[in-house]
């Protein structure tokens, strides 16, 4: 099993959701979360004063995979997620060791 963490530009999350939902994921969690990568920022005029905005507004994903949809889930992320601009974003994969369905006490593949 897999973790997959990703960093999109908030206007795409829908494309991404329903990306994803083609494939049979259905469950992910998402985070509005701010930061910056090589975009670094940019300026903005608020009531005649220029002041630099650091951090970017972008969405965290995360969503559990078997293994074996693991290829099939990030090629369909970054299709939904590209623009071909600066600060698309990045995917991160992690393993998962365990996973646990709280309500039944399923675990491994069957608690996702």
């Amino acid at each position: 099993m897999k973790m997959i963490t990703a960093i999109i530009k908030p206007f795409k999350l829908d494309e991404v959701r329903d990306a994803l939902s083609d494939i049979g994921i259905h469950g992910m969690t998402v985070t509005e979360v701010k930061g910056f990568g090589r975009q670094k920022g940019h300026t903005e005029l608020y009531r005649g004063a220029e002041y630099i905005v650091d951090f970017l507004p972008k969405l965290k994903l995360e969503a559990a995979v078997s293994s074996d949809a693991l290829e099939q889930a990030t090629e369909a992320i970054i299709k939904a997620a590209n623009t071909g601009k600066i600060g698309d974003g990045k995917i991160f994969v992690t393993n998962i060791e365990q996973t646990i369905r709280i309500r039944t006490g399923e675990t491994g593949q069957e608690a996702l």
